[in-house]
């Protein structure tokens, strides 16, 4: 059965939000660089790769319900942060609210009693639950580390470990 055409339209649009997603890793990566902390870079470019992958995965979907996708423009996302607690802080909510749109999403599939999707979008939703609990568990680590550049140093060698 072909997508309707509200759910094919917010199924574009989620692939634009997961580009986002990507882009704004990316900039925090590059935050996290510019300060040598590159484990935590390469922990949001390894994040980045992921946020696409989502993307793609929404794309396939589209085409193979005999959708066409339609890509928007992608926003210019945030480039410079306080403090590697307030990028993560800034990742957290930011995956809260990716959260947020997949849950519209499932709501909209129900809604046209759309089962195929509903079925689809479960993964998304399963995924939202790890990423949520990854980006919360590395600020609550943040917070926890405080002032102490051994202990960031440190974890920032344990972020690096991230493939």
């Amino acid at each position: 059965m072909k997508l309707e055409d509200k759910m094919l339209n917010a199924l574009n649009e989620q692939i634009n939000k997961e580009i986002f997603s990507a882009y704004l890793y990316y900039s925090m990566a590059a935050y996290f660089d510019s300060i040598n902390l590159e484990g935590f870079a390469n922990w949001m470019k390894v994040q980045a790769k992921e946020e696409l992958t989502h993307a793609h995965k929404l794309y396939d979907y589209i085409y193979d319900k005999d959708g066409v996708v339609e890509l928007g423009s992608i926003e210019k996302p945030k480039k410079g942060w306080g403090s590697p607690l307030e990028a993560f802080n800034d990742a957290y909510e930011h995956e809260l609210s990716v959260t947020q749109s997949i849950d519209k999403l499932v709501d909209l599939a129900i809604e046209l009693n759309d089962h195929a999707t509903q079925s689809f979008l479960q993964w998304f939703v399963n995924e939202q639950i790890e990423e949520e609990a990854n980006t919360k568990k590395i600020v609550d680590t943040l917070k926890m580390i405080g002032e102490n550049k051994t202990a960031l140093f440190i974890f920032n060698s344990q972020l690096g470990s991230r493939q």
